[in-house]
């Protein structure tokens, strides 16, 4: 067994959502608040054009940065949603935004190279960077900025043997955006000091009363990761898209043809419909609807007696402070989901620093499953 294995850790959550299964298989009825997974199917449009390619036999490789027609359907979604001119070529298709950040370490991370990632943040970053013998620097952030970096942050923590500093913009898990000239600011820190910027902006699109400004718009050395699983609602079909430098275009290639071959084919014809008018006018609903149930259930938490000191601006989750009620995350979840049904996720998924103080709660079932939720988490007595 290879050491790196051994610091793969799995989601904690998992085991919850094992237990919460077993129970429905025993007639409980369960609310889902742990999955990060949008709620609603594919896009009828999305589904009809995946369809037709099976249909008509698009079932063979693509080129293994993807296909064209769709590398240039989303440099026109830059052009169209960011004013933005990527070209097309600099555009790879991949598996999953997980795909996505597999290559963008690969290329970047040596053995015993370092890389500063957030804390709390998405687990699998930091799994990624060991995966290819790095060193995950988790530098632990508050509140105050949001759970994000700002540069003083950055400046305290960097490390010259740091090739890369990771980003989410919003963040899983706290929803939280990184305000533009903050993160023009952090970019340019690292790129003045020969490191690379990989900014996830998987959530883009899942954004509440403004909208999110690209990573792109700062430099042409980024690597900007993106998906189409949460705001184009295909999570299943496990396909994503990174933007990269041209210096390390080759490489990337090289490495995707040897790791992934090609993205998968079905998937890529029926993402040409995500950028459709008819595809948008879903989504935007959908946004909508992210919103509203947002603004219920943050004042509804809160009133339950959790701290919750950000509002998240994005995403579909709730970084909340469960301090009051227990010292172990973990423990509290558990008895949550055993005494109410109501399953979220743990703290110790997202935070090495400060892992049993926090939940994260996920917003991805409808707003009656919602009021369900509060109201039995009001029963059990929190308050």
């Amino acid at each position: 067994m290879a050491d790196r294995v051994k610091h793969i850790a799995p989601f904690h959550v998992m085991a919850l959502l094992a237990r919460a299964r077993a129970m429905e298989a025993d007639g409980r009825d369960i609310v889902h608040m742990e999955i990060g997974e949008p709620d609603f199917p594919t896009p009828e449009p999305i589904v009809r054009a995946g369809q037709q390619a099976l249909a008509g036999g698009a079932t063979h490789y693509t080129p293994a940065l993807g296909l064209p027609e769709l590398r240039r359907a989303i440099s026109g979604h830059y052009r169209d949603c960011y004013g933005l001119k990527v070209p097309w070529q600099r555009i790879v298709v991949t598996p999953g935004g997980s795909g996505a950040l597999l290559l963008a370490t690969a290329v970047l991370v040596q053995s015993g190279d370092e890389v500063i990632l957030p804390d709390p943040g998405y687990p699998c970053n930091r799994h990624f960077v060991r995966l290819f013998d790095g060193v995950p620097v988790n530098v632990a952030l508050t509140a105050q900025t949001g759970f994000q970096f700002d540069l003083p942050a950055l400046q305290r923590s960097w490390r010259d043997s740091a090739v890369a500093l990771m980003l989410a913009s919003p963040s899983n898990p706290t929803g939280t955006l990184i305000a533009p000239d903050v993160l023009g600011q952090l970019i340019e820190f690292v790129e003045a000091r020969g490191a690379r910027a990989i900014v996830d902006e998987i959530y883009h699109g899942l954004v509440y009363g403004a909208d999110a400004v690209s990573a792109l718009s700062f430099s042409d050395n980024t690597f900007v990761l993106n998906s189409f699983s949460k705001y184009f609602g295909m999570t299943g079909w496990r396909l994503g898209w990174m933007v990269v430098p041209e210096p390390y275009l080759d490489a990337v290639e090289r490495v995707a043809q040897n790791i992934f071959l090609a993205p998968s084919t079905p998937a890529q014809y029926a993402a040409l419909a995500a950028f459709s008018a008819q595809t948008r006018e879903i989504l935007e609903e959908r946004r909508r609807i992210f919103a509203e149930r947002r603004d219920f259930l943050v004042p509804a938490l809160r009133d339950l007696g959790f701290d919750i000191p950000v509002t998240p601006s994005g995403a579909f989750y709730i970084y909340a402070d469960c301090s009051k009620f227990t010292r172990d995350s973990f423990q509290f979840c558990e008895d949550i989901l055993e005494k109410t049904g109501v399953v979220i996720t743990p703290g110790a998924d997202f935070s090495v620093a400060d892992p049993k103080r926090y939940v994260r709660f996920a917003y991805t079932t409808d707003k009656q499953r919602l009021e369900e939720a509060v109201a039995r988490l009001r029963a059990y007595g929190l308050s």
